[in-house]
């Protein structure tokens, strides 16, 4: 067991953290929804969560470290220990993994002679295996300080952790440019990216992911035909739209035809339960155990 209590920061340091920390306080109507962004105030100060961390985190909430522990172990985006100034995270959940996340994991182990939540010896990647990386569709993922590296392979991947390790620049696919671990941390507590060019640089999904929300509103998918679209619903004011379908009639798909609210899709569309079928009308609750 370390020795108790964990100790202080510097005085310097601690001032500077506890205006850090009031601002972010601030934000929430509860003290205590602050702890996670806090977490990641004192993350960006080490660069994992230490003993002092939870130490300060507690102070200014008015926790116990034993509830400020349990928040920062059940997250994995809080370390634990040192690591290095990029966390690359490969997904190895089922699609990723399929399509090459365990190739991509298993060479970067050989190649940077570390194993899953090891550093290389020059402090620059540390390498972890993740479950989802929330970005199937370019399938395989890596992340690199969450910053998403899409459809790569063994080998691209192999000359993004060189680079890194290089100090070479990297352009993420999507997204704002690549920062260090520390760097992220403090925009994960809220506070602004102040590098030029930073926030504008932010891109949101990709058109793979956005196809079906193109759908929806009635508009094509890229490379298909007007046959695939979507017809939007009718407008709640019940107003007339051109195109649309006699009443009490199932829209037919055509581009432009709009739902009646006589015929709810199927999942606005109340379902026949017990309590609800005259023919099988629910009885009384039966006793316990019966």
């Amino acid at each position: 067991m370390p020795s108790l209590p964990a100790p202080d920061y510097p005085d310097d340091v601690r001032t500077r953290l506890e205006t850090d920390a009031a601002e972010v306080i601030a934000r929430y109507p509860g003290s205590r929804s602050a702890l996670l962004p806090l977490l990641h105030l004192v993350q960006a100060e080490e660069g994992h969560v230490t003993r002092t961390g939870i130490r300060f985190c507690a102070d200014r909430l008015g926790l116990t470290t034993a509830e400020v522990t349990a928040v920062a172990t059940f997250y994995s985006m809080y370390r634990r220990a040192d690591g290095g100034d990029y966390q690359v995270g490969v997904c190895t959940n089922t699609l990723c993994a399929v399509m090459g996340g365990d190739a991509i994991f298993e060479q970067l182990q050989e190649h940077l002679g570390i194993g899953n939540g090891e550093t290389t010896e020059d402090g620059a990647v540390t390498l972890e295996h993740i479950e989802c990386n929330a970005a199937c569709d370019y399938a395989p993922v890596v992340m690199v300080n969450w910053e998403f590296f899409d459809n790569q392979t063994p080998q691209s991947a192999q000359r993004l952790v060189d680079d890194l390790r290089a100090g070479r620049t990297v352009e993420p696919t999507r997204g704002a440019p690549l920062c260090t671990f520390k760097e992220t941390s403090r925009i994960l507590a809220g506070f602004p990216d102040t590098r030029p060019g930073a926030v504008e640089a932010t891109g949101g999904a990709g058109p793979a992911s956005l196809i079906g929300l193109r759908l929806a509103k009635g508009e094509a998918a890229p490379g298909r035909g007007a046959d695939h679209v979507i017809a939007p619903r009718a407008t709640a004011d019940g107003g007339e739209h051109p195109g649309e379908h006699p009443p009490g009639e199932p829209p037919s798909g055509a581009p432009g035809e709009q739902a009646s609210p006589a015929h709810p899709s199927s999942h606005d569309a109340p379902q026949q339960t017990s309590a609800s079928d005259e023919r099988h009308p629910a009885g009384p609750e039966a006793e316990e155990g019966k």
